[in-house]
C-alpha cells in the first residue's frame, strides 16, 4: 500500500509540474486535425546559425529574417508530400502581414533552381521564396531527418514547435496557432 501511495503521489506531482511547463506558448489546445502532429516544445530551442542560399543566390541565416514569427519548411522537388503541402503553406502566408509572419521554404539536397521553379509553377505557388540548402548542412544542423519538416520559430529566433510530415497549413487550427504566436 505504501508503494502504491508513493507511486500515486509521484504521478500527481509529475502531472502538475508538467501541466504548467508543457506549453509556455499557449498553442497546444489550438491543435486540431493535422496540427495535432505539431510537437510543441516545453522550452524554446536555439536554432542553427549556419547559412543556406537565399532566393537571390546570396548566403542567408534565419537571423536575416528579423523579429517575425517564422514557419521554416524543408522540402524537395522529388517529395510527393511536399507537393501536397506547399499550396496550403502559400495560402497560410497570404493570411498574415509579412512583418508579423512569414513562411520560409528551403529546398534541401539536389534541387536545381529550374526544377524548383517548375515545381512551384505546377502546383500554382508563386508567393513563397525559393531558398536552397544544396549540401543539406543547414537542414542537418536543424535536425531535419526526413521531408517535409516544418519548424515554428518565435520572434526571438528560437524554435518552439516542429511538425514532421505534411499537413494542411491552411486549416482553421493552423491559422489560430499562427495568430496566437503573432499576437504574442
Amino acid at each position: 500500500m505504501r508503494q502504491f501511495r508513493s507511486a500515486l503521489l509521484y504521478t500527481a506531482l509529475a502531472l502538475v509540474a508538467n501541466t504548467g511547463w508543457a506549453d509556455p506558448y499557449g498553442i497546444t489546445d489550438l491543435r486540431d486535425g493535422d496540427m495535432r502532429k505539431l510537437a510543441v516544445h516545453s522550452a524554446a530551442l536555439s536554432v542553427s546559425d549556419m547559412t543556406y542560399t537565399g532566393a537571390d543566390g546570396a548566403p542567408r541565416t534565419l537571423d536575416d529574417e528579423g523579429d517575425t514569427v517564422l514557419l521554416v519548411n524543408f522540402w524537395a522537388t522529388w517529395c510527393a508530400p511536399c507537393r501536397k503541402e506547399m499550396p496550403s503553406l502559400a495560402a497560410l502566408q497570404e493570411g498574415f502581414a509579412p512583418e508579423d509572419f512569414r513562411v520560409i521554404t528551403i529546398a534541401t539536397g539536389r534541387n536545381p533552381l529550374p526544377a524548383m521553379e517548375l515545381f512551384f509553377e505546377e502546383i500554382g505557388v508563386d508567393t513563397l521564396p525559393l531558398h536552397r540548402d544544396e549540401r543539406q548542412g543547414f537542414a542537418r544542423s536543424m535536425g531535419v531527418l526526413g521531408l517535409p519538416v516544418s519548424i515554428l520559430i518565435d520572434r526571438n529566433g528560437d524554435e518552439i514547435a516542429r511538425l514532421q510530415g505534411d499537413a494542411d497549413w491552411n486549416s482553421e487550427s493552423a491559422r489560430a496557432i499562427i495568430a496566437a504566436l503573432v499576437s504574442g
